[in-house]
């Protein structure tokens, strides 16, 4: 599957049923910090959805890219 390519999530969350759309290529990472925490998907997602003050899909890019931020400053 193309890593680009949009695709979307149903997702259960504090006992609402909501979706997310996002790139391949995030889900991906979103799973890989999952387990590097080892949390379920779903527990990570819960998290960063209860700290979030905009859109779902928008809020877990930027944890990924925060995420991919600070792995690169420890790497300094």
């Amino acid at each position: 599957m193309d890593k680009t390519e949009i695709q979307k999530r149903s997702l259960l969350l504090a006992g609402h049923r909501t979706s997310a759309s996002l790139e391949g290529a995030f889900w991906d990472e979103l799973v890989r910090l999952a387990l590097t925490r080892g949390l379920s998907l779903n527990k990570l997602i819960t998290e960063i959805d209860a700290t979030r003050t905009g859109n779902l899909s928008s809020a877990l890019r930027l944890y990924v890219l925060e995420a991919l931020r600070a792995a690169s400053a420890d790497l300094k």
